[in-house]
């Protein structure tokens, strides 16, 4: 069966395209070329937008009314995957909060089943904690912090072998420059957060092998005048890719704008939606350990007004950046898609259109609604 898409604006993951047809053939992107080429088959046409690659969120915490450490097997995370599908992030790294040994331990063996299962959707894991700097602890309970030992290390390191990717969070303080070396050396995607680090510590962990930033600006040490911070070092250092919360809560727009311009032409800021358990239902209340949080208003907060993860869509994340930072929508486009996807690696699978490729797709009409998505062209 061919299905050929035309009508909409096409993004490939780095260009927006007038006039072009996307070809479906038994699920995958056959080609895209322009509409006056397209070959017979099953035309639809939609009502403009924009058609995009499958959205792609790095930080996912849970969704469908489960949290990654309630729910550490392959169903667990399978539900959290489908919850996010019709949201429009497609692909994901389920992320696990600073949690006892015994559950990182089972959510990355159920990260590892998920894999060679083949679970729609999973595209690695994130492990946040428990290395972190209790000083920045956010929302994260602050008696399961603590830094890595060589038995962590060792885990972490084995894991990423049989991984689709695995992104780790992690404080400088809580670690040692080798171990970071020896992490990013398995092939784990070290990031820095939750973290009061001053400039130089941090550059020593980017030059020892850290390539990300956990939710800029948030739980972090601060630019300051003389002394820069976590903030700092991520937005001086020019291959450092950085997770962004564009719910307009997180992060003024303000801010968000002064970051895109320090990292302008770089392609290495991208949007999260730090998503927990109520992503895709309409819960208004669940709990984090034997901590409650609340769902009001787009935020999800502790009992203290503490936030606790994020209450929004990559679709709506994405209107912020056009609407309220003024980002061109190429630009914002990219940050949910191929950014996302080179930072762990996987832009050679998800984060793009073109020929081969599954066709995961997602359009967006002209306000950046989510109307449709695809999955292998379903």
């Amino acid at each position: 069966m061919r299905t050929i898409l035309t009508g909409a604006r096409l993004f490939d993951g780095r260009t927006l395209h007038d006039g072009m047809a996307l070809v479906i053939e038994s699920g995958q992107i056959a080609a895209l070329l322009p509409e006056s080429e397209a070959p017979e088959g099953a035309l639809e046409r939609l009502p403009g937008g924009i058609l995009a690659p499958g959205l792609v969120d790095l930080q996912v915490n849970g969704g469908g009314g489960v949290m990654l450490g309630d729910a550490a097997s392959v169903e667990g995370i399978a539900r959290i995957c489908a919850a996010h599908r019709p949201l429009g992030s497609l692909y994901l790294t389920p992320t696990l909060i600073t949690d006892r040994p015994e559950v990182t331990a089972r959510v990355l063996a159920a990260g590892i089943a998920a894999a060679r299962e083949g679970v729609p959707g999973f595209a690695g894991l994130h492990i946040e904690g428990p290395h972190l700097d209790p000083r920045r602890k956010g929302a994260h309970d602050p008696a399961l912090i603590r830094p890595m030992t060589g038995a962590d290390l060792a885990a972490l390191c084995r894991a990423a072998a049989e991984l689709p990717s695995l992104m780790v969070t992690l404080a400088p303080e809580s670690v040692t420059p080798d171990q970071i070396a020896a992490l990013a050396a398995a092939g784990v995607v070290v990031s820095l957060g939750h973290s009061d680090t001053a400039l130089g510590p941090a550059r020593a962990a980017y030059d020892a092998g850290a390539r990300c930033t956990t939710h800029l600006f948030n739980a972090m040490s601060q630019l300051g005048n003389r002394e820069p911070g976590l903030v700092g070092a991520a937005l001086d250092t020019a291959n450092a890719y950085a997770g962004l919360i564009a719910d307009g809560i997180h992060v003024a727009p303000e801010v968000l704008r002064i970051a895109c311009a320090a990292k302008r032409g770089e392609d290495r800021l991208f949007l999260v939606t730090d998503a927990m358990a109520p992503a895709g239902t309409d819960m208004a209340e669940f709990t984090l350990g034997d901590r409650p949080i609340y769902r009001r208003d787009g935020r999800l907060t502790l009992a203290d007004g503490t936030l606790a993860g994020a209450d929004v869509t990559l679709p709506a994340a994405l209107k912020v950046m056009v609407e309220k930072v003024g980002l061109p929508l190429d630009a914002a486009l990219r940050m949910a898609t191929s950014t996302p996807a080179a930072c762990i690696g996987a832009g050679e699978r998800i984060g793009h259109l073109a020929p081969g490729r599954a066709a995961d797709l997602v359009h967006l009409d002209d306000a950046l609604q989510l109307t449709r998505t695809w999955s292998a062209g379903a």
